[in-house]
């Protein structure tokens, strides 16, 4: 007698890289119960969002996926399973199941390991689901019910590279962010566990790997101060001396928390790349201030200046918000001029979007125009995008080992494309397996990735 045909999943994800690495380890866990992947969402039988809440966009993105997903399930007879998980569950959990009836499990991000169990009591009918078994508030949670995801399987879309979450939480007080109310305080994982895995995954063929949490630069401030190895400047050293590990990366720290032992550690470190994401969020010390960041403008700054005094070739990426609260065009255009003091290699650009709960999302008087707030991001973004092709003109001319990420063209075997140790997207021309790293002449470079030709087959 033939066997059942597998159940089939679809996990859709919104966010930012802490999601995405969540996603890796639900898709892990779904498929070590036994099921495959569906071609897309309405063939799923459980149907999972792993959900972002940090701007408006993605919540109203995720509810016109809810509402496509309710009419998937009335088409298949009530026979999927949805199941959305993530930030937005713990910042609406008073109300997502009552708006969204046809939703079947719900599960905060610190909650993931339990998503097999709320899979065995959903019914297809969002009844008599998120709980435990026995009885409990089971799905939400930011406090001590939160449990790192490290031990679950793992569904990589990229075998040689990795994620590696070291910490959950954060104890900043950003007056705009919402993070700390979703995710909770910070709680850094053990040393041992971390290096543990990066040893498994180095033993997998892993060449890179990502270390992860909302301000990794805290790391260990509440592991016990017994004379063991607990700072992230000590892990960083850890990692390094791993056998196999080419490349590391983190993201994403704290300009506060960007101590002279951390930058030591990138200088010395072989395998940390000579790229740092550091978020400024402003330009303006009293919009800063206002923020709640705890650093001004010149001590952002001064900061730079010191790392690039100890990684003189660094590449600095950053975020920065537009249009917060009672921010003037003055203060605006201090932002321009920070960008064009410190010369970052790129930004990620956003306009403040309120969220309930924060500080700022109370100063309704002090709101800008929304048409204000995009006239501002566009000024912005030209600036940062010439300011990064300028930065990008520095590797034209030169040879760069590349990280072979995946094929740009599946019909054309030798258009590939990868990443240079500053980071940068390298589209090229050549012969190599994702994985590999290979020599690559640079050509040509824009303000987002460059091009170039593979120097000698790769071996």
């Amino acid at each position: 007698m033939a066997s059942p045909d597998p159940q089939r999943y679809h996990v859709l994800t919104f966010g930012c890289q802490m999601n995405a690495h969540d996603s890796e380890r639900i898709t892990g866990m779904l498929e070590g119960r036994g099921m495959v992947a569906a071609t897309d969402a309405d063939d799923a039988d459980v149907l999972v969002f792993n959900t972002c809440t940090i701007r408006e966009k993605p919540d109203q993105k995720l509810y016109d996926q809810l509402k496509h997903a309710k009419g998937s399930k009335r088409r298949r007879g009530g026979a999927q399973v949805i199941a959305v998980g993530g930030c937005l569950v713990e910042a609406q959990k008073d109300n997502l199941l009552r708006e969204f009836p046809w939703v079947d499990v719900a599960f905060g991000p610190g909650r993931i390991h339990d998503l097999g169990n709320y899979l065995e009591l959903a019914d297809g009918e969002g009844a008599g689901v998120g709980h435990v078994p026995g009885g409990g508030e089971g799905f939400y949670g930011i406090g001590d019910e939160r449990q790192f995801a490290s031990e679950l399987p793992t569904r990589r879309d990229r075998p040689h590279q990795a994620w590696v979450q070291i910490s959950m939480g954060c104890n900043m007080k950003c007056a705009y962010c919402i993070v700390p109310s979703v995710r909770g305080r910070e709680q850094s994982r053990s040393f041992p566990d971390i290096v543990a895995e990066v040893e498994r995954l180095a033993a997998e063929g892993v060449r890179e790997v990502s270390l992860l949490g909302q301000n990794v630069n805290s790391y260990g401030n509440d592991l016990p101060r017994d004379g063991s190895p607990r700072t992230f400047a000590e892990l960083l050293r850890a990692v390094d001396g791993v056998d196999g590990v080419d490349r590391i990366r983190y993201t994403s720290p704290h300009p506060a928390h960007m101590r002279d032992d951390v930058i030591a550690a990138m200088a010395e470190c072989d395998a940390v790349m000579p790229q740092l994401h550091l978020p400024l969020q402003a330009g303006s010390s009293r919009v800063l201030k206002a923020m709640r960041r705890t650093y001004s403008r010149e001590r952002f700054v001064g900061l730079v200046e010191k790392i690039r005094a100890s990684i003189s070739d660094i590449s600095l990426s950053t975020d920065i918000i537009v249009g917060v609260p009672g921010e003037t065009e003055a203060e605006f255009l201090e932002t321009v001029e920070v960008c064009r003091e410190v010369r970052f290699d790129g930004a990620y650009t956003f306009i403040y979007s309120s969220r309930t709960g924060t500080e700022a999302a109370d100063m309704v008087d002090s709101f800008i125009p929304y048409e204000e707030q995009q006239r501002r991001l566009a000024h912005l973004i030209d600036e940062v995008r010439a300011i990064a092709t300028e930065r990008h003109q520095r590797f034209v001319g030169t040879t760069q080992p590349v990280l072979v990420e995946e094929r740009s063209d599946r019909k054309v075997r030798q258009r590939l494309h990868g990443r240079t140790p500053h980071n940068v997207k390298v589209n090229f021309e050549g012969d190599a397996e994702p994985g590999q790293i290979v020599p690559v002449d640079i050509v040509h470079a824009t303000s987002e990735s460059m091009l170039g030709r593979q120097l000698v087959p790769a071996p």
